[in-house]
Order: structure tokens, then C-alpha cells, then sequence
């Protein structure tokens, strides 16, 4: 687990699912996204959004679980640099 895959999923909800305005947003690649998207479900062993084929349409239970917590590491990690 890393920052960037953090960012990645904190981005998708703001940009609602939208990898490409994600990718944008996180100046990177939209296949870049996707990849830390799935590493990070491979590690925590559950799937934080639902998809429609390759596209993510929401998040899932899980997903709405965690989401909290990622924004909450995030924010903490900010604050550590600006300490």
C-alpha cells in the first residue's frame, strides 16, 4: 500500500469514476490509474468500486468503508509534511 494508490482512489470518487480526469488530475496515465486501483484491491483482497466491464460506476460497500479512512491518512500525511 502507497500514497499514490491513496490518491488514485480518493481521486476516482472526486472525478466521479472518470480514470482519464483522474489521471489528469494526478498527472499520470489513465492505464497508470487503473493499475494502482487494482493493486490496492489485490492487497486489501476486495474490490473498493463496482464496474461495468473495464469502467468504474461507484463504490462498494467496502469501498464506502474505506474511503473514510484513505481520506483521513491522506489528510494525515499532509499535515506531517507541513509540520
Amino acid at each position: 500500500m502507497n500514497f499514490q494508490q491513496l490518491k488514485s482512489v480518493r481521486e476516482a470518487v472526486r472525478q466521479d469514476f472518470n480514470l482519464t480526469a483522474v489521471a489528469h488530475a494526478l498527472n499520470t496515465s489513465q492505464p497508470g490509474v487503473s493499475r494502482q486501483i487494482r493493486e490496492l484491491e489485490d492487497e486489501l483482497g476486495f474490490d473498493l468500486f463496482a464496474r461495468a466491464g473495464k469502467r468504474l460506476t461507484g463504490l462498494t460497500g467496502p469501498g464506502q468503508t474505506v474511503l473514510p479512512i484513505v481520506e483521513r491518512l491522506l489528510q494525515e500525511a499532509d499535515n506531517l509534511r507541513r509540520a
